[in-house]
């Protein structure tokens, strides 16, 4: 898969993960966990704030290597857990196409799988998300952004 499927993009800053996060918690409070499983990048800084909020101390991950940038290529699990996952709560950032999200049920078929964000082709496959997007739309999380300067515009219209 290549860049040329994205047609949207939709950028996600700090405050609103966190106020997205904070939502998703407010929908899994009445159930107790053993603990977190975060599937990794994406799934580290939600399975962070999902554990201060719901006050899970026991934090484990999932490696698994699909994307590079905006390039889905082959799946390459890098380090597993040694469990079905019963009462485990297992976080991802977003379900793409559901290439991981399938590797990791196989791998966790007891788990309860949550994700933020949910496109059309993933989200049959997790058990809760909070906000669907456009299967065509690039979500740039604040994990991959920086804060650069940015030229006045009358500085720009003098060159």
């Amino acid at each position: 898969m290549s860049t040329h499927r994205y047609h949207q993009h939709f950028t996600v800053s700090w405050d609103q993960l966190h106020r997205d996060v904070r939502e998703l918690c407010h929908r899994l409070i009445e159930r107790d966990f053993k603990g977190i499983i975060a599937i990794t990048r994406g799934g580290l800084i939600p399975a962070a704030l999902i554990a201060r909020e719901l006050n899970v101390r026991l934090i484990d991950t999932v490696c698994i290597k699909s994307y590079d940038h905006m390039d889905q290529g082959g799946l390459e699990v890098m380090k597993g857990v040694d469990h079905e996952g019963e009462g485990w709560l297992l976080v991802d950032d977003l379900v793409d196409t559901g290439r991981t999200a399938k590797t990791v049920r196989e791998m966790l078929p007891k788990a309860h799988f949550v994700t933020i964000y949910a496109k059309p082709e993933g989200k049959p496959l997790v058990d809760q998300y909070l906000t669907e997007v456009a299967q065509d739309c690039w979500i740039q999380f604040p994990w991959d952004m920086g804060v650069a300067y940015v030229e006045p515009l009358v500085d720009q219209a003098k060159r």
